[in-house]
């Protein structure tokens, strides 16, 4: 009886093992999709490494959309700061990504 069970099952086990070493050479990963929460975190956790605790308290991410984040800043001190740090704050949000999301950063 055991013979039979295997010989039942077979064709479907092997059809699992192809299957996923047909994934893995592949390298077929899930897509996830980028919503704000996820930019936000990113966006505080970099702000915190790159201004400390006072960055984070004048830097508020406000909302994201279309690869562009828009940032609310305290004051022009601040801003003219962010200005300064944008692009190396993209590319350190856009590398924890994975890929390029993050177009632009605005200031308000």
């Amino acid at each position: 009886m055991i013979y039979i069970r295997e010989s039942i099952y077979s064709p479907f086990f092997n059809f699992m093992r192809s299957l996923k070493s047909f994934l893995q050479r592949k390298n077929i990963k899930k897509v996830i999709a980028l919503d704000d929460k996820t930019v936000f975190f990113l966006f505080k956790k970099i702000v915190k490494e790159e201004f400390g605790n006072m960055g984070l308290e004048k830097l508020q991410p406000d909302y994201f959309a279309n690869g562009i984040l828009f940032i609310r800043s305290e004051s022009s001190a601040w801003t003219s700061e962010l200005w300064l740090q944008k692009n190396k704050i993209m590319r350190k949000i856009n590398q924890e990504i994975g890929k390029d999301e993050i177009r632009d950063i605005k200031l308000k």
